[in-house]
Parts: C-alpha cells; structure tokens; sequence
C-alpha cells in the first residue's frame, strides 16, 4: 500500500517541505495550512509545527493547483461538499463563501487547508469480526464522532468479509475507502470486492445491486436523505449493508431525521461503536434493541 503521508506531504510547496522530514510519524491524521500561520500535523491528537516558514496564500494556490490537476476552478464547488477528493485524500477547503447570479455557492480567497491522511490499520476490530464469525454477518452501522476512524475501521471489515468469501460491492463516492488509481485500489479490500468511485453514494449503491449481485453493500458516512432511501430499496433486494455515520451512540443517533427513518425501518442489526481515548480506540459491536 502506498504511504500516504508521504502521499500528502507531496502536495505541499516546497518551501513547506523542506524542514519537515523528521517532524512526521506515521501516526499523522492531518496535515493543516492556514495562512499566516506555521503547517501542522495532527498527531495523536495534537497540531505540531512542521515547518518555520508561514503559510502564504500563493502557496495554498499551488497546493490546490497541483491537487485539482491545474483545474482551479474545481475550487469554487468545494464549498457544496466542504472538501475535495485527491488520489484517497480529503482535502478540507476553508474561505470566503460567494454566492453567483445563479444561486450556486462558490469558493474566494481560500484561507486554509486540512489535509486528510488515511491509513491502513489490519488486525483492528477483531473482536467484532469475531462475533460475526460466530453469528454471521447481519447488516450493520459504524458510528462515531467525526476523525475517530469510521473509515479506517469500515475499510478493515469490508477486507476482512472479501477475505471470508463474501460478495461486498462498494459505494465509494469520494474515492478514500479504496483510493483507486487507474482502476487499481491503493488500498487491500480483498479478492471478492468491486468498487464504484465517483458517483453519488445514492446512485452507485443502485448500479451496484442492479450490475454486480452483492452479498454485502458498503459505504461511508451516510448524510444525505437519498443515502438512506437507496438503502432501504437495497434492504428490501435481500442484500446485508455496511455503512458508517457521524453519531455519538445510538440516542444521539435517533435524534437525527435521516437516521432515525432508518432505524424506524429497523435497517441495521448491529452497531459497532467506535471509541477513543487518548490515541486508543476501541470497537463495541452490539445489537439494536429495537
């Protein structure tokens, strides 16, 4: 797999690179750039300088050039989504919002970056996949605060369930579960997984039943109202889920509309907690007492 801390750091001018080679770990989550300010890494949990030098604007310039492929213009629609995809990274974009003549809401004088760095992280949730083991895998939900690595732990069980025999299709709208290139995952999902990128959670979860025979359906962060309507027409074709949301517990979870219709569907079987403390984490796969 490649290392995307490298991959990330990669994006940086060189100006913001030159003094950081010792100043990152592996366990790096972000890297963050804000004008008129030093870059920092998020490690364990905490911003680090990773340079002397301070962000100029000509150098978020560069950054996002070389990350929209000299399409700048991309830019202006990150304010929709709040971020860009690149190559398995999520690149978080913060600015002066403008709204056009049309109505659409464009992106100016971009202020800082976050980039997101994912990470493959084998052997976690073991525990979880051990119950599945004994009871067989049931359509089931990741929840946890936002970065406290739903998708490092969903990449893991859809490798761990293709690795099994099972059938497991993937909805991957922005391109990190797999971080395909050239048609070739960057990450390992297993030998039984077939990927969609670049299309709408909503409408690729629908290709992939119609196209591809799934066991399993996979994607991540379900938010809108679409995700949770393609879902339930997936459920109702015989076909087990996996998916992840930004949920704290399951009352939290309840309290949220797109949520709560699916649990009112009785959707998933399982919940696998994610929890954090200090750099540890922990998995909690229990059942949904409906």
């Amino acid at each position: 797999m490649r290392d995307f801390t490298e991959h990330a750091l990669s994006l940086l001018p060189w100006r913001l690179r030159a003094e950081n080679s010792g100043a990152i770990s592996s366990r790096a989550e972000e890297l963050r750039l804000r004008i008129g300010r030093r870059p920092t890494a998020l490690i364990d949990g905490e911003e680090r300088a990773i340079s002397s030098a301070s962000v100029t604007a000509e150098d978020l310039h560069l950054l996002l050039e070389k990350a929209t492929g000299a399409s700048l213009h991309t830019v202006s629609f990150a304010l929709r989504e709040g971020y860009l995809s690149y190559r398995g990274l999520r690149i978080g974009v913060c600015g002066q919002a403008v709204i056009r003549e049309d109505g659409a809401a464009a992106l100016q004088n971009v202020s800082s970056v976050a980039i997101r760095i994912p990470h493959e992280l084998r052997g976690i949730c073991s525990e979880a996949m051990h119950e599945y083991g004994l009871k067989g895998f049931h359509s089931t939900l990741l929840i946890s605060p936002p970065g406290w690595g739903k998708t490092t732990a969903l990449r893991e069980i859809i490798r761990r369930l293709s690795e099994a025999g099972r059938r497991v299709c993937v909805a991957d709208e922005r391109n990190e579960l797999s971080a395909s290139v050239g048609g070739a995952a960057q990450f390992d999902l297993g030998p039984c997984t077939d990927v969609l990128i670049g299309i709408p959670r909503s409408e690729a979860s629908l290709i992939l039943l119609r196209g591809m025979n799934p066991e399993i359906l996979a994607m991540d962060e379900i938010t809108k109202e679409e995700d949770a309507e393609a879902l339930l027409q997936c459920c109702g074709c015989g076909v087990e889920l996996l998916a992840s949301a930004h949920a704290e517990d399951l009352s939290s979870l309840s309290r949220r509309p797109v949520y709560r219709k699916l649990l009112e569907e009785k959707l998933f079987t399982y919940l696998l907690l994610i929890r954090r403390a200090g750099t540890e984490r922990s998995y909690t796969l229990c059942r949904i007492p409906y």
